[in-house]
């Protein structure tokens, strides 16, 4: 049951989060940094779960970054084999729920193997009409506009505001209303940089493993509230 009495708040339609601080939830704990990861995993299914239980329309969960890959190797495979775990057993909850998964950014560094679990998994869930999970995988957003201006010369596009959105990998959804990050750091880290033009942000000292839908809830009453005026007075 939703903890939110949906018709007493304004709901935003696309929440996009930097999952942050799994690495120091699992050292404040004597624990492995992969530990962290493991629990922040769980937190991305309880997550997911309730935001399409609130009827929000998208979550963009920032997975893993362009610069993500200067960390060390034995925890980026570990990275590599948990996303495709993560995948593999969420796909039927992807189905039972009606939540659709896709993946942005620049997948062609990943292992074969991996890029087809992504591939099957969006074409198994294409046709879920409820939320749509989306995970920046080797994500940047500096990088997204370059490929997008890209995609612009190769189709002969006049460049404006409108289709160089098309040519986003983040095309069709709308822009960002709400910002999370977690774990105290108060920064972008090159996410979603076009998409947050007017995102209203809030910035928590949780961890992401211990974030809670209680504190979602808290976000987006908050939202609710808050006038958006989009440049105008």
């Amino acid at each position: 049951m939703s903890l939110i009495v949906m018709s007493d708040l304004k709901m935003p339609e696309h929440i996009a989060i930097i999952m942050d601080g799994n690495g120091r939830w699992a050292t404040e704990r004597g624990l492995k940094r992969t530990a962290g990861h493991e629990e922040g995993a769980k937190t991305v299914r309880e997550i997911t779960s309730y935001c399409s239980s609130i009827g929000i329309k998208y979550l963009t969960l920032y997975a893993f970054s362009t610069e993500n890959w200067e960390r060390p190797k034995i925890e980026v495979e570990f990275l590599m084999k948990l996303l495709e775990r993560y995948l593999k057993n969420e796909l039927e909850i992807y189905l039972k729920n009606d939540i659709r998964f896709k993946a942005i950014g620049d997948l062609t560094r990943f292992s074969k193997s991996l890029q087809k679990i992504i591939t099957i998994t969006e074409e198994r869930t294409f046709h879920c009409k409820g939320l749509t999970q989306v995970l920046a995988l080797n994500y940047g957003s500096k990088n997204e506009i370059i490929r997008a201006i890209k995609k612009l010369n190769e189709k002969n596009l006049e460049i404006t505001e409108e289709n160089l959105e098309s040519c986003l990998d983040t095309a069709g959804m709308g822009d960002v209303d709400i910002l999370i990050r977690t774990s105290g750091e108060v920064r972008l880290s090159n996410y979603l940089l076009w998409q947050n033009a007017y995102a209203e942000m809030f910035f928590t000292q949780t961890y992401w493993p211990d974030f809670s839908k209680a504190e979602l809830d808290d976000i987006i009453s908050d939202f609710s509230k808050r006038e958006r005026r989009f440049g105008a007075i």
